[in-house]
């Protein structure tokens, strides 16, 4: 079953398309990659994917409801979440209080029940205090939860801004170069961790990296983007040793 179809989508800005007719189709409970050379138009995609742009032209459908031109909140609501390319993080609030914000959707208590700490407003945020735990959990960082955000290692916030993400409950997730700035040690527990998100919440995952060697290791398929165009797609070994892929990156 497909989770994500995208049809002929462009965009254009000052008569430059920096997505021109790109489709895909991604199935349900897969890891994909979408790789290629510094400004082939990747982030654009997310963009226009989580409805920080609106297309010129095209269609997405997320699992068959067509979400083309929603807003953001409106695409989250619908089960898309993303990180960015550059960390996105509430620096002052704990690393809980980070997670407990993409829990906003599971808030069911007034405002007046939260002034006056009313029975409802205290389940509420037991409730949402043990997801918040659980997701953090999963990748590594329990025992950062009572830490601020800012004070965290590099690291650490990449995988934060993922857990946030993964707060919201998303069919699908959208990773916009999680491993940029680590180490090798972190990019392999980044691997680890992704792999691992995949298998216990069962979501599909899109991720857009650099890191040949994370491509490699955890995508099942790869798209490659050129100049706003799709160039290539298929399994890693195929897409990574294409001719066309590697001019592309490389030169002639």
């Amino acid at each position: 079953m497909e989770m994500l179809s995208v049809k002929n989508l462009g965009i254009s800005f000052g008569g430059l398309h920096a997505v021109d007719s790109f489709s895909i189709s991604i199935k349900k409970g897969e890891l994909y990659g979408l790789i290629g050379p510094n400004g082939a138009g990747k982030t654009t995609v997310f963009n226009l994917l989580t409805g920080v742009y609106k297309p010129d032209m095209g269609q997405i459908l997320l699992e068959g409801q067509n979400i083309t031109g929603l807003s953001p909140i409106e695409i989250n609501k619908a089960g898309m979440a993303r990180t960015f390319q550059n960390i996105r993080l509430f620096d002052n609030l704990s690393v809980l209080d980070n997670v407990k914000v993409g829990l906003h959707n599971e808030i069911r208590y007034s405002t007046i029940s939260g002034i006056l700490r009313l029975p409802s407003y205290r389940k509420t945020e037991k409730r949402m205090n043990e997801e918040a735990y659980k997701v953090l959990e999963v990748l590594g960082l329990e025992n950062e939860a009572k830490n601020l955000a800012t004070n965290l290692p590099y690291g650490k916030q990449r995988k934060l801004e993922i857990a946030r993400a993964l707060a919201t409950n998303p069919k699908m997730l959208l990773l916009d170069e999680p491993a940029a700035g680590m180490n090798p040690s972190e990019t392999d527990e980044l691997m680890e961790a992704i792999t691992q998100l995949r298998e216990i919440y069962g979501i599909t995952i899109l991720l857009i990296e650099h890191d040949m060697k994370l491509v490699a290791g955890i995508c099942e398929n790869i798209f490659v983007l050129n100049f706003g165009t799709k160039l290539a797609n298929g399994a890693p070994s195929e897409v990574l040793n294409n001719p066309e892929v590697i001019k592309a990156y490389l030169g002639e």
